[in-house]
């Protein structure tokens, strides 16, 4: 109790502080603006920047953040994913505070290639509750970029429907004039739904050649509550991240050597049917990038470990039941840039990436049902992918330009075999079977994939640019898709990553996915691209064996009965399984200066998104697709000074997914309001989400399962009311 007290006096001094700031804001705005030698018609719309030149050639649907547009979101919540909420095309579906999914297009999970800091990690948890975009704090994110549709082979592999990459903060070093620097910042936050607060800090030196950089940030929330007040149990987290990074280097070489921890003591997962007690992570990265005569190049080699472990929060339901992962990523990139003529740039590169996973179930004493011997579910799990690629870039004339790249990845994959709770028990037959039929057969797997991206772009006059592509991506079943094998119920529960309480079996023999992307961009824009532009992108995708779900074939003595292959509501139990599927939609974003005058300018935005995705062979709908959705905002800019008012609005989610008897949800609308102002040294953000406290359900949350019985047929609720606050010192 008495840290309770210290907790809220603390932070109610910060918000107290915090929130004088903002009210101060109007007295100050027209001075700062003298200040910073600002006019009152000068255009800022730099929250998110789409730029030309990464790689060379980018494509028109590759948005980037930076600086103030990722400052602005640090407040407000403490999910990494969260940062591409305002990209066309791009959605989460609900999962722990800390650990949503990305879904690009329809396009989930892994099937999205995530890259940290050039890292490629997995999940080590058969429920995915450490992807990997939780493996970074927001606070140490210096870019932010998502490629929303077809990705480059250079920079994706092993996935279909888009990529992401963040990097974290990088020391800058001194000139020669500075000498000696030395610098960093210093936040904090408070969020009143959940009682959520943190803060990081981050401290810098450099030389003129040596630059050094430590950044740690802690971040902790209770139970959030939805709309109404209802609490959602199993919503609370706690995360501890601490990462330092040593650069060298002069005008033409550079080499980062950069290494963390982090350690999530708790992570509640409101639709999952366990919580995370346990996650700590290590990881080191060194990179080199140089220029020489005949190019640029790149080369990185990383190490990341994970121990993990799910239980039962004390909120979710009484018991022990604990589940152990560890998880080992390791790999390696060599990329070359070779500019061949003034037209013509050459990409060449090589790259690794190992997985390796044991996932194990301790015995529980005095359990007859979880002993007395270690359940194996997944025993040395081995990935292997070995990647090479070729992209040639051609900028043809002023108008014209293209991109041509071909990628061979060859993946490999083992297990080891495994064990029940018991090899005699009958309470542990099903399970004895489904072991003793795994373990019988050969489990070495190996496939080659082969990628292949075309783009082209026109760009007829400064007012307009037009983009079309093909592209045809894989991406091989993972570890637990293919080697997930209990048939008992608590086993097949325990498998499952979608938030559906259902569970779920793998299947060796699954073929990798082959999807086939054709997609055009139109875009129209002011001859500055400072007062409006408006940008169009339909897309199509077929997808060759996609990785679907069957409802298990009956098996006596399993939890494959024929009751499950007819049940139409309930949780079932599903089988991993290929079939043809198809997906498409189209992307509409666009802004406008709505107005520039003596108290600021005014800038509205707006975003809609469309996607639809079948199952071919069954007629089904695709599961996590999201419903048709957009945004208006409009933002006030004025010197430091800036405001935003939001309406997010959601159709009802109708197409659902019958083989898992996926739960309809209703529309609705939110409105968020925004403020904050940023002096020389110190930055201050406020705001208010979802002001009328509207209740809702996630059209992506999956199944709600914290309630004691867990029990079908209810969504998980969105969050409700919220305000927040913080502020940043930068020195």
């Amino acid at each position: 109790m008495e840290q309770k007290i210290v907790f809220d006096e603390r932070w109610a001094k910060v918000l107290t502080g915090a929130l004088s700031f903002s009210c101060a804001i109007a007295a100050f705005a027209a001075d700062d603006r003298q200040e910073q030698g600002q006019s009152d018609d000068a255009v800022q719309l730099d929250e998110i920047v789409v730029t030309e030149s990464w790689p060379q050639f980018k494509s028109l649907n590759t948005t980037e953040m930076t600086g103030k547009a990722i400052a602005k979101k640090q407040s407000r919540i403490s999910d990494t994913s969260a940062l591409f909420d305002d990209v066309p095309g791009v959605s989460r579906y609900g999962s722990g505070g800390l650990s949503s999914l990305p879904v690009i297009h329809g396009l989930n999970d892994d099937r999205v290639k995530v890259q940290i800091n050039g890292m490629s990690i997995t999940s080590a948890c058969a429920n995915h509750m450490n992807p990997p975009l939780s493996y970074i704090d927001m606070r140490n994110v210096e870019q932010a970029t998502v490629v929303a549709g077809i990705t480059p082979v250079s920079v994706g592999g092993d996935s279909l429907g888009g990529t992401i990459i963040l990097d974290a903060i990088t020391p800058r070093f001194a000139t020669a004039e500075e000498g000696t620097i030395f610098g960093g910042s210093i936040s904090s936050f408070y969020r009143t739904n959940g009682e959520a607060f943190g803060g990081s800090v981050t401290l810098n030196a450099a030389g003129e050649h040596v630059a050094l950089s430590y950044t740690a940030s802690h971040t902790e929330s209770d139970n959030y509550k939805a709309g109404g007040g209802f609490k959602v149990k199993s919503s609370q987290y706690e995360a501890q991240n601490h990462s330092m990074t040593l650069a060298l280097g002069n005008d033409d070489h550079q080499l980062v050597v950069n290494a963390g921890q982090q350690n999530i003591p708790r992570q509640g997962f409101p639709n999952a049917r366990m919580d995370m007690v346990d996650n700590d992570s290590t990881f080191g990265n060194v990179r080199y990038k140089g220029k020489f005569g005949w190019g640029n190049l790149e080369t990185r080699f990383y190490y990341e470990h994970t121990r993990h472990e799910m239980n039962f929060l004390p909120d979710k339901r009484p018991g022990d039941m604990p589940m152990k992962t560890v998880g080992k990523n390791l790999g390696y990139l060599i990329k070359a840039e070779i500019p061949l003529t003034d037209r013509d740039t050459l990409r060449i590169g090589n790259e690794y990436h190992r997985n390796e996973l044991d996932d194990w179930w301790p015995p529980v004493a005095g359990s007859m049902m979880m002993g007395p011997e270690i359940f194996w579910n997944v025993r040395n799990g081995e990935r292997d992918r070995i990647g090479t690629f070729a992209e040639w870039e051609a900028r043809w004339t002023e108008e014209w330009s293209s991109l041509l790249g071909l990628r061979h990845d060859h993946v490999s994959m083992n297990a080891d075999t495994v064990q029940p709770y018991s090899s005699t028990s009958m309470m542990h037959r099903a399970d004895r079977l489904a072991a003793g039929i795994f373990n019988g057969r050969s489990r070495d797997r190996t496939d080659d994939n082969f990628d292949l991206t075309a783009l082209v772009r026109y760009t007829p006059n400064d007012t307009s640019h037009f983009e079309a592509g093909y592209a045809r991506k894989n991406r091989s079943p993972n570890l637990y898709e293919r080697y997930a094998w209990g048939l008992g119920s608590m086993a097949m529960y325990m498998n499952g990553w979608f938030g559906d309480g259902n569970g779920y079996v793998g299947d060796p023999d699954l073929e990798p996915e082959v999807a086939h992307t054709i997609s055009a961009t139109f875009g129209w824009h002011d001859a500055r691209q400072q007062k409006w532009e408006v940008k169009i992108t339909p897309y199509y995708t077929y997808v060759e064996d996609y990785i679907d779900v069957d409802r298990c074939p009956v098996t006596p003595g399993t939890a494959c009965t024929a009751a499950n292959l007819r049940a139409t509501d309930g949780f079932v139990f599903l089988k991993f399984a290929n079939h043809d599927a198809q997906l498409y939609g189209v992307d509409v974003s666009g802004k406008a200066l709505l107005g520039d005058t003596r108290f600021g300018q005014f800038t509205g935005r707006a975003i809609l998104g469309y996607v639809r995705g079948e199952n071919l062979d069954t007629g089904d709908n695709l599961y996590h697709m999201m419903p048709v959705n957009g945004k208006l905002t409009v933002d006030h800019q004025w010197g430091g000074w800036s405001n935003a008012v939001e309406l997010q609005l959601v159709a009802p989610k109708t197409d659902v997914t019958d083989v898992r008897n996926e739960l309809k949800t209703g529309g609705y609308a939110l409105v968020n309001l925004r403020t904050g102002y940023e002096w020389k040294h110190v930055r201050v953000d406020a705001g208010l989400d979802n002001l009328l406290d509207k209740n809702y359900d996630l059209p992506l949350g999956g199944a709600y399962l914290g309630s004691r019985p867990m029990a079908y047929g209810t969504a998980l609720p969105g969050m409700g009311r919220s305000a927040y606050v913080g502020v940043t010192f930068t020195f």
